[in-house]
């Protein structure tokens, strides 16, 4: 009986085994360890080739103050890389190696994740090049605040995971057990837990701005507010239980423009459902500058449609 249970384990060991072994085999050519100097100092960490022209994925923390810097690859190759673009307020950035090789990377999607889906973190902790380790998603739609000088914006959706992340592991690859990219470890929030900012959608977007410009163009309406239930009967009806309730308008702000007061319930933008600050701050990227944005809101137990027009934050 014991030699029966023994081989079970064995048996789930191995397959356990041979999905992070394939995943390191696949990932680690990709992952590079970077290192960086700045006023403040030397710092390092990893990052992510992303195309086979030499565009890599990081954080922006990781190279916070710094036009460059050198990077290794597993198999020993060194080369120097400059800052493409980076924007703290998604702790993202993409540079450049000026010796490209290494094979890109698959970019996934973290939305489809699971709790409790297998991940691998492939990075550089401590200055240990090509390490790698594994573990569980342990949680999903965490947010975690950046800062950009005196702005402050939270990064939604972001992946919790138990794989053992430590310092030179942010910018790395979270990779799913095929192998795919889906999201850039970020922090070490504590003793057996980690986060990455998930590849997705609103991440594609941002890092293609990057890659183009050097830089994120953000929408601004000027409107804060704060989840609230809506009516029993109007929640049935829209099948919406939340909305956006309006804490505070900028004057002169587009918000302002378009006539949206204090106390207003925003239920959608564009169409699409507003319950949550983040679900309105998806909207707030590039394209939506100088676009009609129709929005639909509660006022005194009314329906109101408002368009506004999104500013550029600056």
């Amino acid at each position: 009986m014991d030699t029966e249970h023994t081989g079970v384990e064995s048996g789930a060991l191995d397959a356990y085994s041979r999905v992070v072994t394939g995943v390191a085999t696949k990932l680690l050519p990709s992952v590079a360890a970077l290192s960086v100097r700045t006023a403040r100092g030397a710092g390092a960490g990893s990052a992510v080739t992303f195309t086979d022209d030499g565009f890599l994925l990081t954080n922006a923390h990781v190279v916070a103050g710094a036009n460059g810097g050198t990077a290794t690859f597993a198999d020993g190759t060194e080369t120097t890389f400059d800052v493409v673009g980076a924007d703290p307020l998604s702790d993202l950035a993409v540079v450049r190696v000026h010796h490209p090789g290494a094979p890109a990377a698959p970019l996934g999607n973290a939305d489809d994740l699971k709790i409790g889906q297998l991940v691998v973190a492939v990075g550089n902790p401590m200055g240990l090049a090509g390490s790698v380790t594994a573990g569980v998603v342990s949680g999903l739609g965490r947010s975690l605040p950046a800062r950009d000088g005196h702005r402050v914006r939270i990064i939604d959706s972001v992946i919790q995971t138990d794989a053992a992340l430590n310092p030179g592991n942010s910018g790395g690859a979270l990779a799913d057990s095929t192998g795919t990219v889906v999201g850039i470890n970020t922090a070490v929030a504590g003793y057996g837990l980690g986060l990455a900012v998930p590849i997705n959608a609103t991440t594609r977007s941002i890092v293609g701005e990057l890659v183009a410009s050097g830089r994120v163009r953000r929408a601004w309406l000027g409107v804060a507010g704060v989840p609230a239930p809506l009516p029993p009967q109007l929640a049935a009806r829209i099948d919406q239980k939340l909305g956006l309730r309006v804490v505070e308008v900028v004057p002169g702000s587009p918000a302002g423009k378009a006539g949206i007061y204090l106390g207003d319930v925003l239920l959608t933008a564009g169409g699409k459902p507003i319950q949550t600050v983040q679900e309105l701050q998806r909207l707030m990227l590039g394209p939506a500058i100088g676009q009609q944005l129709p929005m639909t809101l509660l006022r005194k137990n009314a329906l109101v449609d408002v368009v506004t027009v999104p500013a550029e934050l600056e």
